[in-house]
C-alpha cells in the first residue's frame, strides 16, 4: 500500500453495543489502509461477538480495568501504524474522516494532534467540539469553543486551539515516541488536557480539522455527576494544575484553589444536601497528595516481532 498505515485505537468497557455501532461506521471509510485495536478493559460483559461481527479486528483483553489512558496506552503499544487515531467507542464516524486528518498532518510537521469536529449524534446539527480555550493557570478551568452551538458552518476552517478533546485524538506516531505514552494514574478525567500541554511542551501543535466529522453519542444535558466522576475530576484538577503550571505562579494557583475553588465546592455540595458528593470531592482532593511519581511518564516501547 501506497498509503501510511492508521491505526484505529478505541477502549470498551461494558458499551460492547456502542462499540459495534462504531466500528460498524468504520465499514464505510474511505482511507484504504488502516488497522482497528480493540482494548477491553476488563468488562463484565463478553467481548468476543466483535470478533464475530468484524474477524479482522485485533481484540485486548485487559485482566483490571486501566482506565482511560491505561486502555488507550495498551492498545498504542499494539499498534503498528505510522499514525494513531484513539476515538471513543460511542462514536459514529464520517467517510472522509481519516483522509481529512491525515492530510493536516502531512501538510504540516509540526503538527502533534488533530481533533475532528465533534457533533452530537442525536442532536447532529449541533456541535459538541470545534476547540478549545486555553486551561487557565489560576483557576483551572477553560471553556470548550462551539460548545451546543447549531452547525452553521461558522467553525469550518482548520485552526490551532490549545487542547483535544478525548473522544477522537488523530496522532503521528513519532509525537508518541517523542513525548511518550499518557499518564496512567489519572484514571479518569483530565489525562488528553494534561497530554496536550506535554505534546505542546515537546514543540508540536494541537489542531482543530473540520473537514473531517464524527458523531458523539454522549448526551447534550448535564446529568447527576456520579461519585466516581466527582472523585476524579476533584483528583486530577488539581494534579494537572501541579503538573502544568510552573513556579512561581502556582503559588496564585494554590492561593485561589485553596480559597476559593474548595470551599465554593463543598459549600454547593452542602447547599444541596449531597453529602456523599462532598465526601467523594474531598477523598478526591486529598487522594492527589498519595499520588507517586507526579512528574513520570511512560514512554512507548519499540515492539519486539
Amino acid at each position: 500500500m501506497d498509503k501510511p498505515l492508521i491505526s484505529v485505537i478505541t477502549v470498551n468497557y461494558n458499551g460492547l453495543e456502542h462499540t459495534i455501532g462504531m466500528l460498524a461506521s468504520f465499514q464505510k471509510v474511505t482511507y484504504p489502509h488502516f488497522e482497528i485495536i480493540v482494548v477491553d478493559n476488563a468488562s463484565k460483559e463478553d467481548p468476543s461477538p466483535l470478533l464475530d461481527a468484524f474477524p479482522e479486528v485485533k481484540l485486548i483483553k485487559n485482566k483490571e480495568n486501566q482506565g482511560f489512558a491505561g486502555g488507550n496506552n495498551r492498545g498504542l503499544e499494539e499498534a503498528n501504524g505510522e499514525y494513531f487515531f484513539l476515538i471513543n467507542n460511542d462514536t459514529e464516524v464520517f467517510p472522509d474522516v481519516l483522509d481529512n486528518l491525515i492530510l493536516r498532518c502531512q501538510n504540516n510537521p509540526k503538527v502533534g494532534l488533530v481533533c475532528p469536529k465533534i457533533r452530537y449524534y442525536e442532536s447532529p446539527k449541533i456541535i459538541q467540539f470545534a476547540g478549545y480555550t486555553n486551561i487557565n493557570p489560576i483557576t483551572g478551568r477553560g471553556k470548550g469553543i462551539g460548545f451546543q452551538e447549531i452547525d452553521k458552518g461558522q467553525y469550518d476552517q482548520a485552526y490551532i486551539t490549545h487542547l483535544a478533546h478525548g473522544a477522537a485524538m488523530f496522532i503521528p506516531k513519532k509525537v508518541v515516541e517523542d513525548v511518550g505514552l499518557m499518564a496512567e494514574f489519572f484514571f479518569l478525567y483530565y489525562e488528553e488536557l494534561d497530554y496536550c500541554e506535554r505534546i505542546k511542551k515537546a514543540g508540536y501543535e494541537i489542531w482543530y480539522e473540520p473537514a473531517a466529522c464524527i458523531l458523539h453519542k454522549e448526551s447534550m444535558s448535564v446529568g447527576k455527576n456520579s461519585l466516581l466522576k466527582t472523585y476524579y475530576m476533584s483528583r486530577n484538577r488539581w494534579v494537572f494544575l501541579r503538573r502544568n503550571v510552573p513556579w512561581p505562579l502556582f503559588l496564585f494557583t494554590a492561593s485561589y484553589y485553596f480559597m476559593v475553588a474548595i470551599p465554593k465546592s463543598l459549600v454547593n455540595f452542602a447547599i444541596k444536601r449531597e453529602w456523599d458528593h462532598l465526601k467523594a470531592y474531598w477523598r478526591g482532593f486529598m487522594g492527589s497528595f498519595l499520588l507517586k511519581s507526579l512528574h513520570d511518564n511512560p514512554v512507548l516501547k519499540p515492539k519486539v516481532e
